[in-house]
């Protein structure tokens, strides 16, 4: 079943009216505001046929819970979350020649990481997303606003089970890759062309060991200077766009 969450600030509405304008229920403005982006914001909530209405500043305060709001909160629709059985029949029944990319994300409990992973997912032109429902964070506004809206525009499924559900699309035909800072293989040696799911691991952690186990291979990202580790989030960018570099090369 579909939910609804509150979105804060110009940004991430504009965002959402350009992409998935039929994901805003409702928007409120804060009362008394006449600037021209207000204007621009309620004639385009008008053209789009968006009720919206003013709204006192404490009121915006009470919704948005300490979350800056810029005088603008958005009632949003979220897709409804899908499940490891519509997961595998939307791999059965790909076109032919389509070649999936698929992004695991194991336990990441960091919205912010977890939203710009959905933001990298959307640009790199990710087919599905999997993640595991217990031990991640859940979809919430900080999420959506992170991800500026790629949450709309995605196929995201929550599993239960995520080594099982690797098992199963490895059957499917899906090489699974696991990014882990202690392979020898270097992500650049790796054909990331055909169908592939990468998987991405928790901050600090990586994947747990009985995911990477479940993976056909483990690769690293070559790093220079002293850091030990990049940010989950940005990791998950070179990853995917290594994978789009590869295809659109090839």
């Amino acid at each position: 079943m579909s939910k609804s969450i509150y979105i804060f600030g110009f940004h991430s509405v504009e965002s959402l009216l350009n992409t998935n304008p039929e994901s805003v229920l409702k928007v409120f403005i804060q009362s008394g505001r006449k600037d021209f982006r207000v204007n621009d914001l309620n004639e385009t909530l008008s053209d789009l046929k968006i009720p919206f209405s003013g709204v006192e500043k404490n009121e915006l305060d009470r919704i948005a819970k300490g979350e800056a709001h810029q005088g603008v909160i958005s009632e949003v629709i979220l897709p409804p979350l899908l499940t490891e059985d519509t997961l595998l029949s939307s791999i059965e029944y790909l076109p032919t020649n389509t070649k999936p990319l698929i992004l695991i994300l194991d336990s990441i409990q960091d919205p912010r990481n977890l939203g710009a992973c959905l933001r990298s997912a959307n640009a790199a032109g990710v087919s599905h997303v999997i993640i595991n429902k217990d031990g991640s964070a859940p979809i919430n506004a900080l999420v959506h606003k992170t991800s500026a809206g790629a949450i709309n525009s995605l196929q995201i499924f929550h599993v239960t089970n995520l080594s099982r559900t690797i098992k199963s699309i490895q059957e499917k035909g899906i090489w699974v890759i696991g990014l882990d800072g202690e392979s020898s293989t270097k992500i650049y040696d790796v054909n990331l062309s055909d169908p592939t799911a990468i998987v991405m691991g928790t901050e600090g952690k990586g994947i747990r060991q009985l995911i990477k186990k479940t993976c056909d291979q483990l690769v690293t990202i070559p790093m220079s200077g002293n850091i030990e580790s990049l940010n989950v989030s940005v990791a998950t960018g070179i990853a995917l766009f290594e994978s789009k570099r590869q295809r659109e090369s090839s």
